[in-house]
């Protein structure tokens, strides 16, 4: 029995139509440094995060990298809130950042209280599509 992933007799489409199966690598910012110099530059409010953005300057970490930061204070609720807000967060910047960021850019999304855990998804994704249009200076 072939298993359904199988190519039977070239039924699959071609790979060069697919979309690859790892997109652009997010690198994550672990630093207290990165965070503080993400928060001195340019940033974009929505109802359910707020986004800090900077280009990095050259010779400054992996130059064509996206690097990508999240934090939640105590105002977002308990462990368990922010956790459940951070995962959100980490959903939308993997399926927004390899098409709308730019490499060479450091991004922090910090979240909001009350509302990054309950704001709907979708809305988020248009929210941080918006956000980086309005950061690189192409406002839609």
């Amino acid at each position: 029995m072939t298993p359904p992933e199988a190519d039977v007799a070239g039924t699959r489409p071609d790979a060069t139509t697919r979309p690859p199966a790892v997109s652009v690598c997010l690198t994550t910012l672990t630093k207290r440094a990165d965070f503080l110099r993400a928060a001195r530059a340019k940033r974009q409010a929505s109802k359910g995060f707020v986004l800090q953005a900077r280009k990095r300057a050259p010779g400054e970490g992996e130059s064509g990298a996206i690097r990508i930061g999240y934090t939640c204070s105590k105002k977002v609720g308990n462990a368990v809130a922010r956790n459940r807000a951070k995962r959100r967060l980490r959903a939308i910047a993997r399926a927004v950042l390899p098409t709308d960021g730019q490499p060479g850019w450091d991004y922090v999304l910090i979240g909001r209280a009350e509302t990054t855990a309950s704001h709907p998804y979708l809305d988020m994704e248009r929210d941080l599509k918006r956000a980086l249009q309005k950061i690189h200076g192409n406002p839609t």
